[in-house]
């Protein structure tokens, strides 16, 4: 996703998921937490509730919105494009090496959203349909869909909010590839509509956590499709080649520069851009601007755009 608004080419992969391992049982998706609004605004910044330990993929479960979270283990990893489509943002590939974190394992949804806006720590996204959908955020048919038209800000408000904070670009890349050399959070094989939301195979939004099959190395879900996520790091082609190898955070933001790092394909891309190292750059937010209510002071939004949040 070079661009988050192509004329997406005719390419259809019809390959159905019973296809994917033969006759053997499908995954199954996971139960999702039951955040929904509620009357009492949670508590901003409780600590997370631990379930699990601190192996590689263990889980715990935010108290504010129900996040399940996946513990990724410090280790040094292959970031980059490494598959025969390598764009020329993704080079060169380097190893990076990370201090352990948790991520999200899903992509925020509207009702997790909707907590925080209820407890008066978010505003609401700047429109509440979506690509097909006229009435979509506070709609409870779509509550467990992720939320869209958030700004970067509002990203990242919401994951203050909720005691975590954006992935680093980092953090999201490592989270969706392990320590091999895939090329997509499932492994090598090539993408179908069994593994993730894309090439229109839907049209809009689904269900976060609806492809069990296209889990990553670390069972965090959604990496490949659905909506494209906001990460921490502002946007530089060439970082990559200015040899930031330790715990990362993007380079410094230019004063006439806003851009930021989005990750993961949405459910408009062909498989070339919902590989793990696709990068693509929108418009973030500018808190300098002056008018509160310009695209400059705001950013960019869109149908496409979610985001899901980490904690150290």
């Amino acid at each position: 996703m070079k661009k988050l608004f192509p004329i997406l080419t005719a390419l259809m992969l019809f390959v159905s998921a019973c296809q994917l391992g033969g006759g053997q049982a499908q995954p199954t998706a996971p139960a999702l937490p039951t955040a929904f609004p509620s009357v009492t605004p949670p508590a901003i910044n409780p600590t997370a509730e631990v379930v699990s330990g601190g192996e590689a993929g263990s889980e715990r479960v935010s108290s504010v919105d129900g996040m399940p979270q996946a513990y990724i283990p410090e280790g040094t990893f292959r970031m980059g494009g490494l598959d025969a489509d390598v764009q020329r943002d993704e080079k060169p590939a380097h190893e990076v090496t990370l201090k352990a974190y948790w991520m999200d394992k899903l992509e925020v949804t509207n009702a997790m959203y909707s907590l925080c806006v209820q407890a008066d720590a978010c505003d609401p996204p700047q429109f509440f349909k979506s690509e097909t959908r006229a009435n979509y955020y506070g709609n409870a048919e779509f509550n467990d869909y992720p939320v869209v038209y958030v700004t970067w800000a509002q990203a990242d408000t919401y994951c203050k909010w909720a005691g975590r904070r954006l992935p680093t670009e980092a953090e999201w890349e490592r989270a969706a590839r392990g320590d091999d050399f895939r090329t997509y959070p499932w492994g090598d094989d090539r993408p179908d509509s069994s593994r993730g939301n894309f090439n229109y195979f839907v049209g809009d939004t689904t269900r976060v956590g609806n492809y069990p099959a296209g889990a990553s190395p670390y069972g965090i879900l959604d990496m490949a499709g659905n909506v494209a996520e906001w990460v921490h790091d502002f946007f530089d082609g060439n970082y990559y080649g200015q040899g930031a190898n330790i715990n990362p955070t993007g380079p410094s933001a230019r004063s006439f520069y806003f851009n930021r790092v989005v990750r993961g394909g949405t459910f408009q891309d062909a498989f070339i851009d919902i590989r793990l190292a696709n990068r693509a750059s929108v418009l973030g937010s500018n808190p300098d601007a002056s008018d509160v209510y310009s695209r400059e002071y705001l950013g960019d939004v869109s149908p496409k755009i979610g985001f899901r949040c980490a904690s150290d």
